[in-house]
């Protein structure tokens, strides 16, 4: 990469964020990690400089701009929970709308030339096609959602207003650990599908539960477009290419294309695992769409990306061995 310029990366001690600051490390990429460390974790910020604080402290991260000489963005700090976002919806705005305004003030004031940021397949709430495009209407149904979809506005409108350019990244259920299990999803009381049915096959959880068998899909139960985090964040890698090459602000769909149903999954988890899960069949949840799968053509004609992990058992099977190391930690 040929840009000199030091890259900030918010929220780089989280899930996502640590596997895109372990890529951009591996590419000799100068980083500065700004994470308040509420869900992230220290030792998973393997390069650059670690930063503890907050998004939201302008006078913090002004100096960071600065101090570095911070040509580029990567925009990760949030919260992500979506049951807490429908409880605690202010929480959401707060942190994922008001810092991210905050963040970008700094950014413009500082000069800052390109800007990536983690957005949310949540955004298209109930779509009413099996498979959305980027043009697909947006209609959040969570404060998640809602307060990623404000942040995506302030960027285009920011980006109009100046010379600021960005790639928004809306993800759609991303899985998976590193490969060589050096970092993974450690989050308490996760929600995700993989992450949970991986806890339950290793005894962390008695049961793993199925909300809704009743949905119109072949085995009716809910379909997802699952994406390795691996292959995540070399997207991101790709959109941060892209952007210094010249490239126009953009927001694109970040998944494989195809879905996999929650027996799939399930099957998959017992498949690589070889035991049976403990599995509770649920009514389904208000929101849950039957199917969400991403449209994938524009993220793949505009960025140099490659997938590299679109397997459902090696998500599977690097889930599972991440499991297993967290227990052991926790057993010493």
């Amino acid at each position: 990469m040929s840009d000199k310029k030091a890259i900030l990366v918010t929220g780089g001690a989280g899930y996502i964020g640590s596997h895109v600051v372990r890529q951009l490390g591996e590419a000799g990429e100068t980083i500065v990690v700004l994470d308040n460390l509420c869900t992230g974790f220290k030792e998973s910020v393997l390069y650059g400089e670690l930063v503890v604080g907050d998004t939201g402290d302008r006078e913090l991260v002004s100096q960071l701009l600065k101090k570095h000489n911070i040509g580029s963005v990567m925009h990760f700090a949030a919260h992500t929970i979506v049951p807490e976002s429908v409880s605690n919806p202010l929480k959401y705005y707060g942190n994922n709308t008001c810092n991210s305004r905050n963040l970008l003030e700094c950014c413009s004031a500082a000069g800052v030339e390109h800007f990536i940021f983690s957005s949310t397949a949540a955004v298209y709430g109930i779509p009413e096609v099996e498979q959305v495009t980027e043009d697909t209407p947006t209609s959040p149904i969570n404060a998640y959602g809602g307060s990623k979809l404000m942040t995506e506005q302030m960027l285009k409108d920011l980006s109009f207003a100046t010379d600021l350019r960005h790639v928004a990244l809306r993800y759609f259920n991303v899985a998976g650990s590193d490969p060589q299990g050096r970092i993974g999803q450690s989050t308490l009381g996760a929600t995700l599908l993989i992450k949970v049915a991986c806890e339950a096959a290793l005894g962390k959880r008695d049961k793993i539960c199925i909300f809704g068998t009743d949905y119109p899909t072949p085995d009716g139960t809910g379909i997802r477009d699952y994406i390795h985090v691996e292959d995540l964040a070399g997207a991101h890698l790709a959109a941060l290419e892209y952007l210094r090459a010249g490239g126009k602000s953009t927001t694109l769909n970040c998944g494989y294309g195809h879905g996999y149903s929650v027996h799939e999954v399930l099957d998959s988890v017992q498949r690589v695992h070889g035991s049976p899960l403990n599995i509770i069949e649920e009514p389904r949840r208000a929101g849950d769409p039957p199917q969400l799968i991403a449209k994938v053509d524009a993220i793949h004609e505009k960025l140099d990306w490659n997938v590299k992990c679109d397997d459902l058992d090696f998500i599977v099977k690097t889930s599972l061995a991440w499991e297993k190391k967290l227990l052991e930690k926790a057993a010493k």
